[in-house]
């Protein structure tokens, strides 16, 4: 009788660990002083899964056991740990099993944000940023030279020091077969989590994210894209921000690292087609938007609570099109007046200080100057690609006269550090190749970004 039950009892620990299979992850998200969220991708829909995290220091006390159940939508299972009752700037550690079982299926570590404010100066920090992330799928790709490069630059980044990462648009590229399917545009980003060379970097810090056209539809994807409800449900399923919009719509939200405030844009869920004319019997055409009046309320009135936190020296305003590239001949706010003179008289009647503008999309990066009369100049910090094509500069913006800072024709991401005393804050943006080499930078203070 022993004998029969220990049979059936490891035949069941047997199946059960043949269906608990880790597709992709862990991935860490949003992380507060006291909270963090880390996301799996798995295989089954059966097993509970169990969570054991503990403070690296204090083993004893600090042990939590968390459990969860996969959430499945056509057929991709995730499964998300809410953690809390953390302390801040704390170092945690942390193990994923079946629940029931002692095998280990992943772990790893994380560290809270330290709580300094009204107590010191903000500490030395840095982040990642980068766009256009385009894994190669030779039996559905077009024909000819694959579009997609070398991807072990994501295992370079994986190894910086960095705080978090900002993923600012084309995270993944949807294409001719999922366009037009709701298991395809699922299925897209599932497949290239799968590929390893994501695991570490998905694993090595808190992931933010916004969208733009080739994650949210098809190329220069606007309000009409038929697919979009379930192209937002696939962005919640594959990322762990703070929130997603308002009022079901949109992807839009706001997090605080340190001394930055980050605002999130949603640039394709209410844009207008990019052919809509900007003007119409030399009127500005009022109809044409790209973030829509709902999010640009609740941008504004996000900006004006920020500036009343004395702690804040940046403010950030991350999305996937170019907003002030003049000579640009690509989607750029620049090309939607109505929104882009509105918000533009919005921070200069509010005297709104340390605006700095984080885009991707263009296939090169680049930092743009828009001086402004009677304020501070603005800039806009463009990083992109990651893995995908790249170009020359050509054209009108061959020898951009608004260009400060730029390289062109490589793959690249950038590490921001942000360091100094509250009162003499400064941040340094720098554009890094596959091998970690430093091939351009630029530099500012939140003195220089103040009215």
């Amino acid at each position: 009788m022993f004998m029969k039950s220990f049979i059936v009892s490891f035949c069941l620990f047997i199946a059960i660990n043949i269906q608990a299979q880790i597709v992709s992850g862990p991935m860490l998200g949003h992380t507060e002083f006291r909270t963090t969220t880390i996301w799996f991708e798995v295989s089954d829909t059966v097993n509970k899964y169990q969570l054991s995290c503990w403070d690296v220091k204090n083993f004893r006390s600090s042990m939590q056991i968390l459990e969860s159940v996969p959430t499945t939508t056509l057929g991709f299972s995730k499964l998300i740990f809410q953690i809390g009752k953390l302390m801040p700037g704390t170092q945690y550690k942390y193990v994923l099993s079946v629940t029931g079982t002692s095998k280990q299926l992943a772990s790893g570590s994380f560290k809270t944000q330290e709580l300094w404010q009204w107590r010191k100066d903000p500490p030395t920090f840095s982040f990642l940023a980068g766009s256009c992330i385009y894994i190669n799928n030779p039996e559905f790709d077009r024909p000819g030279k694959p579009y997609g490069q070398d991807s072990t630059i994501l295992e370079t980044m994986a190894k910086e020091k960095a705080d978090f990462m900002l993923w600012l648009g084309d995270n993944w590229y949807t294409r001719e077969i999922d366009y037009y399917s709701e298991w395809g545009l699922f299925n897209r980003p599932s497949s290239d989590r799968k590929k390893p060379f994501f695991a570490n970097l998905l694993k090595a810090m808190p992931n933010y994210a916004i969208w733009d056209d080739h994650d949210f539809g098809w190329n220069d994807g606007d309000k009409s894209y038929p697919f979009k409800e379930t192209s937002r449900k696939a962005f919640q399923h594959f990322w762990a921000n703070p929130s997603y919009g308002e009022n079901n719509q949109a992807i839009y939200t706001k997090f605080t690292w340190n001394d930055v405030d980050v605002f999130m844009l949603d640039d394709r869920w209410f844009r207008s087609n990019d052919n809509m004319a900007d003007s119409l019997n030399g009127q500005i055409n009022e109809a044409k938007e790209m973030f829509g009046k709902q999010q640009l309320e609740w941008l504004k009135n996000a900006l004006l609570q920020s500036s009343t936190n004395k702690n804040i020296s940046f403010r950030i305003i991350a999305t996937g099109s170019q907003v002030l590239n003049p000579v640009s001949p690509w989607d750029c706010f620049v090309h939607f007046p109505k929104e882009y003179n509105e918000l533009m008289q919005f921070i200069a009647d509010n005297k709104l200080n340390g605006i700095l503008f984080f885009t991707g999309d263009r296939h090169h990066s680049e930092v743009i100057k828009i001086d402004r009369k009677g304020s501070y100049p603005l800039y806009d910090v463009t990083s992109s690609p990651l893995t995908s094509g790249s170009h020359k500069f050509g054209g009108a913006e061959k020898n951009n006269p608004f260009r400060v800072a730029g390289i062109d024709n490589i793959q690249n991401y950038s590490r921001i550090t942000l360091e100094g005393s509250l009162e003499n804050r400064t941040l340094k943006v720098e554009f890094i190749d596959g091998k970690g080499n430093i091939l351009s930078s630029w530099n500012t203070s939140a003195k220089e970004l103040k009215n």
